[in-house]
C-alpha cells in the first residue's frame, strides 16, 4: 500500500542544509497499525508530511496504492490525498464558524458529492463517534475530546484506506485521550491502515508495529 524507497528531504536554512530525512526505506501494508516515534526534530513530522502528500521528497520514490506519486501534479496529488488519506492532528483544525456537521461535510463538498448523500453520510459519521446529539454545535460549544471526535469523523467521511494521526491525544486529558485512541484503533480493526506519529512511548507501544526515527533515519 505505502512504499518509500531511498527518501531524502533537505531544507535550506540560511547557508546551511538540514538533512531532515536520510535514505528512508519503508513499506506499510494494508490494514497495519504502525507508530512512528522519535525525539523532537528527528524527522517524524517531515515523514508524515511526505506520506500525506503535503510535501515532496528531495529525492527517492513513493508508491501509494500502486501509484508512483512523486511526479504527479498538485491537482492530482490533491485528488489522490482526498480519496486515500484521512488526517487527525493534535490541534483539531476545525473551522470555528461551522457546526460539527458542517465541518465533517466539508471534504465531501470539495469532492462534489451531492447534498442528499452528504447529509446521510454526515449523520452516520457523527453517530459513529457518539456525537449525534452535537450535530449543530459549533467548536466553542464542544470539549477538546468532542472536537477530536469531529476531526475523526471528518477524516473518515471520504472512506479513506489510510488514517494518519499526528499526536492525536496531545491536547487531551488522559480519559479523553484513551477514548480517542480506542476510536482510532477500532477503525484499524475495521481494516483501515493506521499510522500514528507520537513522542509518547506508552502511546506508541499500543501499535502492533513500532518504528523509531533518530536524526532522519529509521533505527
Amino acid at each position: 500500500m505505502i512504499r518509500l524507497e531511498h527518501i531524502h528531504r533537505y531544507f535550506q536554512v540560511g547557508e546551511h542544509t538540514v538533512h531532515a530525512l536520510n535514505d528512508i526505506n519503508l513499506t506499510i501494508n494494508k490494514g497495519e497499525y504502525v507508530s512512528v516515534m522519535g525525539p523532537s526534530g528527528s524527522g517524524k513530522s517531515t515523514l508524515l508530511n511526505i506520506v500525506a502528500l503535503l510535501d515532496r521528497p528531495s529525492s527517492g520514490r513513493y508508491v501509494l496504492n500502486d501509484i508512483d506519486v512523486i511526479q504527479r501534479s498538485d491537482d492530482e496529488l490533491a485528488r489522490i490525498r482526498r480519496e486515500n488519506i484521512g488526517f487527525v492532528f493534535q490541534f483539531f483544525h476545525v473551522i470555528p464558524r461551522l457546526t460539527a456537521a458542517e465541518n465533517v461535510e466539508m471534504p465531501m463538498i470539495l469532492a462534489g458529492i451531492n447534498p442528499k448523500e452528504r447529509k446521510q453520510r454526515v449523520l452516520e459519521a457523527l453517530a459513529a463517534v457518539s456525537l449525534q446529539d452535537r450535530i449543530h454545535h459549533k467548536p466553542n460549544q464542544l470539549s477538546g475530546g468532542q472536537l477530536q471526535r469531529v476531526a475523526i469523523a471528518r477524516a473518515m467521511i471520504m472512506r479513506p484506506e489510510v488514517v494518519l494521526a499526528d499526536e492525536p491525544t496531545g491536547n487531551l486529558d488522559s480519559k479523553a485521550g484513551l477514548e480517542i485512541m480506542e476510536l482510532l484503533e477500532n477503525l484499524n480493526r475495521q481494516g483501515v491502515t493506521l499510522i500514528m506519529i507520537t513522542h509518547d512511548q506508552v502511546l506508541g507501544s499500543r501499535a502492533l508495529r513500532r518504528i523509531r526515527i533518530v536524526d532522519g533515519q529509521i533505527e
